[in-house]
């Protein structure tokens, strides 16, 4: 018996038009990603490094990622923020090696080259030789410049206590980036007030970076998947919501008004509704209106390519996405709150922010079929996912029964991967 010819499969082939049949090997291609690096977070894109809060002092830095650069945000003396790449101009070292803390200014190890707080050489040991017998010993070519040989600065720019940076000084504006959409649910939550922190989280994720995006676009699985939201009614369908996206269809919004949980036709035949299930200690729900809130109890963000900015009830967090290759990413939640919080309120931020993080009741879920999902794109490179829940364009709703925000992100990332 003839053995049938092997069939190839032509990995770069994009089938459908549109953006509502992503194939897997978007997910999963190396040189496809190392594009993305250079094309959105090395290029032309504003990335979250952090909050004005993790660093309220001269000196205070913190280390974090844009892409896979290591890059430093630092207060300087005047009390404006900088951000410069984390690679000594000398021998390439990554010299910054703590997470956070306080410095004067930023010294390498290695040869003690030392830089201001904005990235500028000031100090370079034997610039000038040693004197020895008589005579000077080595010594920087005289042509040396220390203006020439600084750390790489990035574009930074800062609203209401979040700070984004660029590698492309060209970049938009923030508020153009974002867009008038988008800002005015940004601004409802950094709406100026004095934020406080109140902890971290920090998992790896073996998955491709985009999943998570996705995920917080994906209005579909939250009343599915996560048996908190159905049966306790922090989430589902058949809830007043709504979807917003900006010009570019990058950047998104999901929203939704809490209603009682129990059965409804809404709950039937989900396998994640548990009728019977009540909680021991119902201060984990403890949910208190407050006066921002409006009409939504939800608010979940999505700024392309870096951030979720999530206002679950009372829980806020901002969940920064660091990829690590095509099959990982880093996912690191910074949970805040306002400084004239009263202490109760303080605690029922951090109770509630159970729900949420690499163990949180709800989030965990997210994590899990996230990596079950790559391992079937590793498996089968040849098929394509199906985003197609309310059609294939990508319109604002009224409502959640919809998968148009992925849709809208894959449109806006093919125009710029250029796939």
């Amino acid at each position: 018996m003839s053995e049938q010819p092997i069939q190839f499969v032509d990995r770069r082939a994009w089938k459908q038009e549109g953006s509502s049949r992503v194939p897997f090997w978007a997910y999963t291609d190396d040189d496809l990603y190392r594009r993305e690096l250079d094309r959105i977070f090395y290029g032309r894109h504003w990335s979250y490094v952090g909050l004005e809060a993790e660093i309220p002092e001269h000196g205070d830095f913190k280390r974090t990622e844009i892409g896979e650069r290591s890059v430093i945000m630092v207060r300087d003396k005047d009390g404006s923020i900088n951000v410069v790449e984390n690679v000594c101009a000398h021998r390439g070292v990554a010299f910054c090696r703590d997470r956070n803390g306080n410095r004067k200014d930023l010294v390498c190890p290695y040869h003690q080259w030392s830089y201001d707080l904005k990235g500028n050489l000031q100090g370079v040991p034997f610039r000038r030789g040693l004197k020895q017998d008589g005579k000077v010993n080595g010594g920087m070519p005289k042509d040396f410049c220390p203006d020439n040989h600084g750390l790489t600065r990035l574009g930074v720019a800062v609203r209401n206590g979040v700070v984004f940076a660029s590698f492309d000084h060209d970049v938009e504006p923030l508020e153009e980036f974002l867009g008038p959409d988008i800002v005015r649910y940004f601004d409802r939550v950094f709406d100026g007030r004095k934020l406080v922190i109140h902890g971290y989280s920090r998992q790896r994720i073996p998955a491709n970076w985009k999943l998570m995006l996705e995920n917080i676009k994906d209005p579909y699985h939250a009343g599915l998947l996560h048996t908190w939201f159905v049966t306790f009614g922090l989430w589902r369908a058949d809830q007043k919501s709504a979807t917003v996206m900006d010009v570019h269809r990058r950047h998104g919004a999901m929203m939704s008004r809490r209603n009682s949980g129990g059965s409804s036709a809404v709950t039937q035949g989900i396998t994640s509704f548990k009728e019977s299930m009540a909680l021991e200690d119902d201060r984990l729900l403890d949910v208190v209106q407050e006066d921002w809130w409006g009409d939504h109890t939800v608010v979940m963000m999505t700024l392309f390519p870096s951030v979720i900015i999530q206002q679950q009830v009372n829980c806020m967090s901002t969940r920064q996405i660091i990829p690590s290759g095509p099959d990982a990413f880093d996912f690191v939640w910074t949970h805040f709150g306002f400084e004239s919080d009263s202490e109760e309120m303080k605690r029922r931020r951090l109770r509630q922010a159970n729900l949420f993080g690499p163990a949180g009741f709800v989030s965990a879920d997210d994590g899990e079929v996230i990596e079950f999902s790559q391992e079937g794109f590793t498996q089968k490179p040849g098929q394509e996912t199906i985003a197609e829940l309310g059609g294939v364009d990508y319109e604002n709703t009224d409502h959640m029964v919809t998968e148009g925000l992925i849709r809208g992100m894959y449109a806006y990332w093919r125009r710029v991967m250029e796939v």
